[in-house]
């Protein structure tokens, strides 16, 4: 039997043992997980599934993460506006092609070439925004993954005659949120970014910290990646194959970010996507998993400028939508307040 000093002795030491080990432990940093570059198609499959937002608000939602654009949001938004300076993000529509085909056309049906001495003037517009020039929102209906939208209607509520489900008359009332502005070409000292340029996770927690700034819940995102600056520099380019935008390891720091609506001056994803067999596959993640609305070729130029200008990366933000029963999205004029 050991004596009562032995058995104190081996006591001590026993703790001062614990005592190291757990300094020792703090003192080493946590690993911060950083997210795979490298993705396969079946990572994008398994994304659908465990970034899903399909019954968070209910099995008949058609609003998907504009739920998170609450009232007390709205009136946080407002709180945003100190300047009453409005700024639009609207790409001006051009009658010519500008990046590919406008899908646009304008018919004068009255003009001011009478002599009448009462009269007016009236036009019509044919617009065919999807694409990679008109300033437009895609809507919930605008996407399918193996025959379901978000929330996991079926496919065939699209027909000829519109969406019977998901289509942008949902969002009638209009996005009105905190917006937040990630200025890549700033961030990296370039006036655009280059081709195929991938924008990481690490490289939207780096604005945040140079903007002093956190991307949170019902937040609306817009990615600058200085698509309009480098048109004017190089001129058209194959846009599918050559233009910078988000990774797909981008998508569960949306998730987690809880943000409302993600938009960018092209089409979001880097292209080509670097994920064989699946391009675009933010925007399939984004609209059909998560249901968060997109705002296509927004012009930042402007907005770039006048945050710059303040250093105030964070404004209120207006979208509104056409009510169009049926639609799929709508053009749309984003503009910023600060």
């Amino acid at each position: 039997m050991r004596s009562k000093h032995s058995l104190a002795l081996s006591l001590l030491l026993l703790s001062l043992t614990l005592v190291i080990s757990y300094a020792a432990a703090g003192d080493q940093k946590p690993q911060k997980h950083k997210p795979r570059r490298t993705l396969v198609k079946e990572d994008i499959d398994e994304m659908m599934t465990t970034l899903s937002n399909w019954g968070r608000w209910g099995k008949e939602d058609e609003l998907g993460t504009l739920n998170l654009i609450t009232p007390e949001k709205r009136r946080q938004a407002a709180a945003l506006v100190k300047d009453g300076v409005a700024v639009s993000m609207a790409r001006e529509v051009l009658k010519v092609r500008d990046a590919g085909d406008t899908g646009f056309a304008h018919k004068m049906i009255t003009t001011g070439l009478a002599d009448d001495e009462i009269g007016s003037a009236g036009d019509e517009y044919r617009i065919k925004y999807h694409g990679f020039t008109l300033t437009h929102m895609d809507g919930l209906c605008h996407l399918f993954y193996k025959g379901k939208m978000y929330n996991g209607f079926s496919q065939r509520e699209v027909t000829e005659n519109g969406a019977g489900k998901l289509s942008v008359l949902a969002v009638k009332q209009g996005i009105f949120t905190r917006g937040i502005l990630m200025d890549m070409p700033r961030h990296f000292g370039v006036k655009y970014l280059k081709g195929s340029r991938a924008i990481y996770p690490e490289d939207l927690e780096a604005w945040e910290k140079k903007a002093g700034l956190k991307v949170g819940s019902g937040d609306v995102l817009l990615i600058n990646t200085g698509r309009w600056e480098r048109q004017k520099a190089e001129g058209a380019w194959d846009i599918m194959q050559d233009s910078a935008g988000l990774h797909a390891s981008c998508l569960p720091w949306l998730k987690e970010r809880d943000v409302a609506v993600v938009g960018s001056d092209l089409a979001l994803d880097v292209l080509p996507s670097t994920v064989p067999g699946f391009e675009l596959p933010v925007h399939w993640v984004v609209v059909v998993a998560m249901g968060m609305p997109i705002l296509d070729n927004c012009d930042f130029t402007a907005l770039s400028n006048a945050a710059n200008q303040r250093k105030r990366w964070e404004f209120l933000l207006t979208v509104s939508p056409l009510a169009i029963e049926g639609g799929t999205g709508s053009p749309v004029n984003p503009v910023a307040i600060f």
